[in-house]
């Protein structure tokens, strides 16, 4: 069957609702069946988001950057302390857009099944689509802002690296965390109200452990001196680190360390893998739930 053959009411050959024991792959190529509609979810998210918007695009890196300036003139003008590298600006930039990516997508999948109940329920599209919307959606926003951080880039002359080869490798490893953590929320917002209320408190936690306003070199500095080296390889575990690391050494190259993206890579790889296989145990639930 072709892409444009597939619409909301359709039932491709072999798709088989709510069965929690398909392999991956069944669920895969489901998906892939109905990524005519998918494209058409996402496209539909960000109309809604900047119709009737005075500000239009720039909602999509307002914050980010609100967030950036202040973060720059706390610890550049006020306290005067480096904990990371120059044009600090830049380095908080290329950190926080990334996070503002994945973590719209945790607040955002926690309403994704709840906000199309009746599409969830009555349509052939597969469950996983009302989720991987908002992590296309958020990607497109992430997208979108690059020109600012490509806009202060030039502002401050930060150097381009060989780093920026790897650039794609972050965008997959933030797609695959991203899309782990969004299947195993949506479900579980669901079937457990008081999820919404426990996830946020804990991003903000995790914010400030992740190197996202600081660099991991200057963490490496800090735990040395106070023999606090455990807590290093602990924050090697931090997906956030390899992810960092890997979309800074577009021009901050010394903080790319293999190891941690190594295992940052394998531990996103990890919760993609227990994403989808939660999902799919919860989806009869969550079906007769909402």
């Amino acid at each position: 069957m072709s892409a444009s053959a597939v619409s909301l009411r359709s039932r491709p050959r072999g798709f088989r609702s709510g069965q929690g024991n398909e392999r991956l792959v069944d669920r895969v190529q489901r998906v892939w069946e109905f990524r005519r509609i998918l494209r058409l979810l996402v496209g539909r998210d960000l109309k809604v988001r900047y119709a009737g918007s005075a500000l239009g695009y720039l909602w999509t890196v307002l914050e980010p950057l609100i967030m950036s300036l202040v973060y720059w003139f706390v610890f550049v003008k006020l306290i005067g302390r480096h904990i990371g590298y120059n044009p600090y600006i830049v380095f908080l930039m290329s950190g926080q857009l990334a996070w503002f990516w994945i973590s719209s997508v945790i607040t955002g999948s926690m309403r994704a099944l709840r906000s199309e109940a009746q599409m969830v329920r009555s349509s052939n599209v597969p469950r996983e689509i009302w989720v991987l919307r908002v992590v296309g959606s958020k990607a497109m926003e992430y997208l979108f802002s690059l020109p600012i951080l490509v806009a202060f880039a030039l502002i401050y002359r930060a150097p381009v690296t060989l780093g920026i080869l790897v650039w794609p490798l972050g965008v997959l490893m933030s797609a695959l965390l991203a899309t782990g953590l969004a299947l195993m929320l949506a479900p579980l917002a669901v079937l457990v109200r008081d999820v919404e209320r426990i996830v946020p408190p804990i991003l903000r936690v995790l914010f400030y452990l992740s190197p996202i306003i600081f660099s991991v070199e200057k963490l490496d500095e800090r735990l040395q001196h106070v023999h606090l080296g455990i807590l290093r390889h602990l924050q090697a575990l931090n997906p956030f680190t390899g992810i960092m690391e890997v979309f800074r050494a577009t021009f901050f190259k010394p903080e790319l360390r293999w190891d941690d993206v190594a295992i940052s890579t394998g531990v996103c790889v990890l919760i993609f893998g227990l994403g989808v296989r939660i999902f799919a145990r919860l989806e009869r639930q969550v079906l007769k739930e909402i």
